[in-house]
């Protein structure tokens, strides 16, 4: 039980480092919070840094959930212990709150879909397939990058729930299908202000012109 709180404090800390803040302020000299959406993301910092900027933040979201999940584990536990399998899962979902609710920032982080892309590249990478292709084709049908990231997580969820049938909840699956669950909710939840904008038709597309005030400000700042 220690080794597995170990691992959790361990892969949350490594998942709160806000990428899209330091890119935003040692970069540009600007607080990623205080223009676009507000967020600290790979979609805020591709609006407002440029396309760019914005790549190398999802490179950096994706990373830092992949590399976790990939070589703390083992650290803390043996391949012959029976609680390997879930210490995977175990600092995926920390991981992922680390980044959505960060120590440093006040617990408003970003809303963690490159960073559990990241996770389950490592976890399930037929699943990663599955919510690639379903973000994609959402994204080149409707051009929203939110409902494109809740639709690719709820794909996910469901693919993994039935990949462990007749047992999803077994002895050696329960933790996958608890996290099939509860990283596509956190996700929605996370999204809930898109969800709203997305109702009243306020939404922004990827590739929008339309742009805020202080987001032309932003821009006039960083060109100079």
């Amino acid at each position: 039980m220690v080794n597995m709180i170990l691992l959790a404090l361990l892969s949350y800390l490594a998942g709160s480092v806000p990428f899209g803040l330091i890119i935003g302020k040692v970069i540009k000299g600007i607080d990623l919070r205080n223009h676009g959406s507000g967020n600290i993301g790979a979609t805020n910092a591709w609006r407002v840094l440029g396309k760019g900027w914005g790549l190398v933040c999802l490179l950096l979201d994706a990373l830092k959930g992949l590399l976790p999940v990939a070589f703390f584990p083992p650290i803390f536990f043996a391949a012959s212990d029976p609680q390997f399998p879930h210490a995977f899962v175990v600092a995926g979902i920390a991981t992922i709150i680390g980044h959505m609710f960060p120590c440093w920032l006040g617990f408003r982080g970003g809303k963690g879909v490159a960073t559990s892309l990241g996770v389950l590249m490592i976890l399930s990478p037929y699943g990663v397939l599955l919510a690639a292709a379903l973000f994609f084709v959402t994204l080149g049908i409707w051009r929203y990058v939110s409902l494109s990231s809740m639709i690719a997580a709820i794909g996910y969820g469901g693919y993994e729930l039935c990949r462990h049938l007749p047992a999803p909840f077994g002895p050696t699956s329960w933790s996958q299908s608890i996290f099939a669950i509860m990283i596509p909710l956190l996700i929605i939840i996370r999204h809930r202000a898109n969800i709203g904008r997305l109702l009243r038709g306020e939404e922004s597309k990827l590739g929008s012109k339309r742009v805020s005030q202080q987001d032309a400000v932003t821009q006039a700042t960083i060109v100079k």
